[in-house]
């Protein structure tokens, strides 16, 4: 549809040097899956490890809310009344539970997808998708990005595309459809997932502990005849001495020589703390968080220090510049179709409060130093 009235009205195709006609070397395919063995991996490595999860969910929540600003104080306050109120899909409403949903999806499989609902000429809802069960498809406009379906027994390109939102986290040359922040971890999460599995193993045999019970008869040909009937008294008494007795407590009473040993006792358990502590550090850096955030008290005088206060804002900056196209669509298509042409600005919640208190501080140290300048 936009591209009959892009000919009717005569504006030429754009032309890329650098885009070839296929947003991607797809080869012989005609599609690329978003979603496929890599996803159903990056779900399993949150399932598994909780970490990783909690990572992910606090990266969500830090990135914060947004409000917007408008030239027209009427389409303000029309506008934000949508964005507090507006249905996003199973059983959510507000942007903000839109927003925490789409940047899930970023964090997690390296993009995400949603879908502005428009019904008699208004913007009825922005809803989140499931960006693992589409394909990006050829497209003759290289600057475009063409989403399609599986149905009917074939790949078919979504039928509103203008009202889809889409966006990518770390795109690169030879992923160009997003870079999940789970990417580089699954070597290191094996391996300990691997270590966490052995401690749970060694434990549960060390709970459950089995005993080794040896009867040395002596040197004389009686006690050697009757070896193996004394062996027999012994195992029996063992039993019922190692019975469940409902709290109670047996006594076990040997004639002779016998030797009862803890089995595995001499076998050392290796320690976990430093190879555990090593990956864990891999994988927090990768996040960008300070570890105490993660409850990982490596340090009983830990703090965030200002620098890195500075790299997890920068961090979330990032991430919230990656969302805010998308957001501005929203904003941009429920101003159009409720008639307001007016400009409009999104602005950002404070990331914290240590951040407002260092401007603060900013803002006294400048005034201060004016003040000294006129003094004198």
């Amino acid at each position: 549809m936009r591209r009959t009235k892009k000919k009717n009205r005569g504006t030429p195709a754009a032309a890329s040097q650098l885009r070839e006609s296929r947003p991607a070397p797809f080869g012989a395919l005609s599609s690329v899956p978003l979603g496929g063995q890599e996803t159903a991996l990056y779900r399993a490595m949150r399932q598994s490890l909780p970490i990783l999860d909690a990572a992910v969910t606090k990266l969500v929540r830090l990135t914060g809310g947004f409000t917007v600003q408008c030239a027209d104080k009427t389409a303000e306050r029309g506008l934000r009344e949508f964005l507090r109120t507006v249905p996003c899909g199973r059983a959510q409403y507000g942007i903000e539970a839109f927003l925490a949903a789409y940047l899930d999806s970023l964090l997690t499989y390296g993009s995400a997808v949603g879908e502005m609902v428009v019904a008699g000429e208004k913007l009825r809802a922005v809803c989140w998708g499931d960006v693992t069960r589409l394909h990006v498809m050829e497209s003759d406009d290289p600057l475009e990005v063409t989403l399609g379906a599986w149905r009917d027994g074939a790949v078919r390109p979504l039928p509103y595309p203008h009202l889809l939102l889409f966006t990518t986290l770390g795109a690169e040359a030879e992923s160009p459809y997003g870079v999940s922040l789970l990417r580089s971890m699954p070597f290191l999460a094996d391996i300990l997932l691997k270590i966490y599995r052995t401690v749970g193993v060694n434990w549960e045999r060390a709970g459950n502990v089995r005993y080794s019970v040896v009867y040395k008869p002596g040197a004389g040909d009686a006690e050697q005849a009757a070896a193996g009937g004394r062996a027999e008294e012994i195992a029996s008494a063992w039993s019922d001495a190692m019975r469940e007795t409902g709290g109670g407590v047996r006594d076990f009473v040997a004639v002779g020589d016998v030797e009862i040993k803890v089995i595995g006792t001499d076998g050392k358990i290796l320690d976990s703390e430093v190879p555990v502590r090593q990956i864990l550090e891999q994988l927090v850096a990768k996040t960008g968080l300070p570890p105490f955030l993660l409850g990982l008290n490596w340090s009983s005088t830990e703090r965030m220090s200002s620098q890195q206060a500075d790299l997890l804002t920068s961090e979330l900056w990032a991430i919230r510049r990656a969302v805010e196209p998308a957001l501005r669509r929203v904003c941009r298509m429920w101003l159009d179709l409720e008639g307001h042409g007016c400009p409009f600005e999104i602005v950002w919640d404070e990331i914290s409060l240590q951040d407002t208190v260092e401007e603060a501080h900013a803002d006294l140290y400048r005034a201060q130093t004016e003040k000294l300048r006129e003094e004198t």
